[in-house]
């Protein structure tokens, strides 16, 4: 297979709702998107779940543009490629930029399996057709707000809830969920918002019966996870604190984690995403599939990763009417009874709306 064609595209789109976390609160994405065609016009395509600004990583969005205008697209540009995973060690010489890297690489992947007439999680070896999705809610500002959104979201039949916590919207808010709604599955993501100082406001949670507290300290952090650990029963589920196999298997050495989140654009691609699960499945370590606020095109690859056997609880994968009036793939992603069907069709199985993309576009660059 050979890349003939890459297109850049930096594309803004506007949120139903505004999204706040213990970061800030989002709701104009400002994201990138790439597409690659082989020698017969067939196009893949690959979407980079950076932010307009680096506050869930160093990466933002117009660092992501250069990496992949100046470095990765002339790795890759009129190259043969025989498999996708040849791509993780071409991009191993430069350090991190893992955002950009999975883009380019996700686009590789859809292309393949386009080229090979099969899906692109038959590609990476799932074996699911169907795929359990959670919620994820943000922070409000008044908990009654939140209470109806977890009511409502209950009754659309997503099969947990995530909430974002922070220090002094915590222990209440999940108090008043827990009175509410006393046997739901829900989990807390703090988004390293705490501290070991804050010892006692985590064992406090404990009361609640959380699937797992997610991310509670310092992104990057195993050490002091670890200890957390060992003075909490709830598991913790570590998000930013994974960026690569090493860095999986160094956390279930130390014991920092029971859980992780499985992010692609987190841990530098598919490729990387797909060692990682095998490792969890050896140790024993549940893995859940994150979400970035993706348009439908990230949700189309974050919905086949999540097909391989050692995702067992659910992940952030929602409708796309949950984030935008409109997706730019055809059909949009829906949830039914908290289920997404994953799609049969090559690569991603789902059509890009192109005039869409051209709507919400405000920079391209060709690649030839």
């Amino acid at each position: 297979m050979k890349v003939n064609e890459i297109i850049l595209y930096k594309v803004q789109m506007k949120m139903r709702n505004p999204f706040t976390t213990s970061f800030g609160t989002e709701q104009d994405r400002l994201f990138l998107l790439v597409e690659a065609k082989n020698e017969e016009g067939i196009s893949g395509w690959g979407e980079c779940v950076t932010s307009e600004r680096p506050l869930y990583s160093e990466e933002f969005t117009q660092s992501s543009w250069h990496m992949l205008e100046e470095f990765l697209i002339p790795m890759v540009l009129k190259k043969e490629i025989q498999h996708p995973d040849e791509l993780q060690e071409k991009f191993n010489m430069y350090k991190r930029n893992n955002m950009a890297k999975s883009t380019l690489e996700a686009a590789i992947w859809d292309l393949y399996a386009k080229s090979k007439g099969e899906p692109l999680s038959k590609a990476l070896g799932g074996v699911k057709s169907t795929v359990e999705v959670g919620i994820s809610l943000g922070i409000e500002d008044n908990v009654d707000d939140l209470l109806k959104s977890i009511q409502q979201k209950t009754d659309e039949g997503y099969r947990r809830i995530k909430v974002k916590i922070k220090p002094g919207k915590d222990i209440n808010v999940l108090q008043q969920i827990r009175n509410n709604f006393p046997d739901i599955p829900l989990m807390a993501d703090a988004n390293s918002a705490y501290t070991l100082k804050d010892i006692d406001t985590l064992k406090a949670m404990d009361q609640f019966n959380l699937m797992m507290i997610e991310q509670p300290l310092t992104a990057g952090d195993l050490i002091d996870h670890a200890k957390l650990q060992k003075q909490i029963k709830t598991p913790i589920c570590l998000d930013e604190s994974i960026h690569s196999y090493e860095d999986a298997r160094q956390a279930i050495e130390l014991g920092s984690c029971k859980i992780i989140n499985m992010k692609v654009g987190r841990v530098g691609g598919l490729t990387q995403a797909k060692k990682i699960h095998d490792l969890c499945e050896k140790e024993n370590i549940p893995l859940w599939c994150g979400g970035m606020l993706e348009s439908g095109i990230g949700r189309a690859h974050n919905m086949a990763i999540t097909t391989l056997s050692n995702f067992k609880l659910p992940g952030d994968t929602a409708s796309s009417s949950r984030y935008w009036d409109k997706d730019i793939i055809e059909p949009e992603v829906v949830v039914e009874n908290g289920q997404l069907h994953v799609p049969d069709r090559p690569g991603i199985g789902f059509d890009v709306n192109r005039e869409e993309i051209k709507k919400n576009t405000i920079e391209m660059k060709v690649f030839r």
